[in-house]
């Protein structure tokens, strides 16, 4: 079965292009000019991954990804005009997985959507049949890809979840920013390392109620997940 993309773009030569590449590379795709009208088809329908750019009329790309993160974790890859550094780290910080700027290569977005859809069934494959890893008031499920703090349910965004899971994982090791970065987003998708340190924060904000951080920083080298 054809992986499904939802492109959701107002500029139609631009959505046009994005399709006539994805669907030459076995892609199946549907687009939307308007942003309400594209968070409707990402909440009901199934896709594999979605593409959305930062103004639209209707809502704009930032809403839409808060929105899609709250019921799911499909991939979000922003193709935005804007390229400024606060946009690209707010969005990042918001769940999305990418984020690339107009004018852009529509071969390395074929790469990246390919290569997001790959990460994301590892990870599914990965934590089939895995156990719960229970750390002081923290539980993650890594079957259900839940987290829970105090026995209450915590909602993530897929790289915050990703990114706690693989720290937990490996307790007592210490990883640059750059190991993380490499490790969870996988790519370049950004180039910019201080999305890690916008991720850790959010993380730290979310287990707080466990206690003693269980993140801990290493100064001038990375993070560590206490052992």
């Amino acid at each position: 079965m054809k992986k499904r993309v939802l492109i959701i773009e107002d500029d139609k030569s631009i959505a046009e292009l994005e399709r006539d590449y994805l669907e030459i590379n076995d892609f199946s795709c549907v687009i939307s000019a308007r942003g309400d009208e594209g968070l409707e088809l990402a909440l009901n329908e199934q896709f594999d991954v979605i593409i959305v750019d930062v103004m639209l009329p209707g809502m704009d790309g930032f809403e839409i990804c808060t929105r899609i993160r709250e019921k799911k974790e499909i991939p979000v890859i922003f193709l935005s005009a804007r390229s400024e550094d606060i946009d690209k780290i707010r969005g990042l910080g918001l769940g999305a997985d990418d984020y690339m700027t107009k004018p852009f290569s529509p071969n390395e977005l074929v790469a990246r959507v390919k290569a997001h859809i790959s990460r994301r069934d590892r990870l599914m494959d990965t934590g089939r049949g895995t156990s719960v890893i229970n750390i002081n008031k923290l539980s993650i499920d890594t079957a259900a890809r839940e987290v829970r703090v105090n026995q209450k349910p915590v909602q993530f965004t897929a790289k915050e979840y990703d990114l706690l899971l693989f720290l937990a994982q490996h307790p007592g090791r210490t990883y640059s920013k750059e190991q993380l970065f490499d490790r969870i987003w996988g790519m370049d998708a950004f180039g910019d390392i201080s999305t890690v340190t916008v991720h850790i924060q959010r993380i730290r904000e979310k287990i707080a109620a466990c206690g003693d951080k269980l993140i801990e920083t290493v100064w001038g080298v990375g993070y560590r997940f206490k052992a």
